[in-house]
């Protein structure tokens, strides 16, 4: 019950940190092209795109967990080897002495490690919308893209367009002869077509 109820009084501090990893990214994603992402974003929007971004890309999970695979290493190493002289000056810090339990050892680590872990992935996160953000201006204005989608709007207009970016509320992309980002709303579309679908096609 007791671990519950911490699980209950952190969950606000994981929303928070959610929202401002989604904050940082997709600012600085969309910084170069000149779009305040926070315009075209609902709250849901952001809270959504870093765990969508460590679902759909797997370099990001990988580097997720080998950052955890290192900081759980340090931490096995810390206890497994808490006489030694090294170990000590670290722990000491910790208020933990060499006679300490593994498990009290493991309670008190534990915490310090999750806060690591936090930090590594905002570090990450923020890397990736800087560098995402230059590669992908730099693609626009190279026109150094496929049209992978039509749109079909609700006017009866259809264009084929390179969708770069889309959330709950609007699409974001270029059209074919242009480099002008257009932002649409999901609202005025009727159907989108996938142009040149590799999985789909056959041999």
């Amino acid at each position: 019950m007791k671990y519950l109820e911490k699980i209950q009084t952190l969950l606000p501090l994981g929303y928070l940190y959610l929202i401002v990893l989604g904050l940082l990214k997709e600012s600085l994603l969309y910084y170069p092209l000149g779009i305040n992402i926070l315009n075209y974003s609902s709250i849901t929007d952001i809270l959504i795109s870093p765990i969508a971004d460590l679902i759909s890309k797997v370099e990001l999970i990988i580097a997720l967990i080998i950052i955890c695979l290192i900081l759980y290493g340090i931490q096995t190493l810390l206890i497994s080897y808490r006489n030694s002289r090294w170990s000590q000056k670290i722990l000491h810090r910790f208020e933990l002495a060499p006679e300490t339990s593994k498990k009290e050892m493991q309670k008190v680590l534990f915490p310090v490690f999750v806060l690591l872990i936090a930090i590594e992935l905002l570090s990450l996160f923020v890397g990736y919308g800087l560098a995402g953000g230059k590669m992908l201006s730099k693609k626009i204005i190279n026109s150094d893209y496929t049209y992978n989608y039509k749109l079909n709007f609700n006017s009866g207009k259809s264009e084929d367009i390179y969708v770069f970016d889309s959330n709950s509320s609007f699409y974001f992309y270029v059209t074919k002869g242009s480099s002008n980002i257009k932002i649409v709303p999901v609202a005025s579309i009727n159907t989108i077509e996938m142009i040149d679908n590799p999985k789909l096609k056959t041999n």
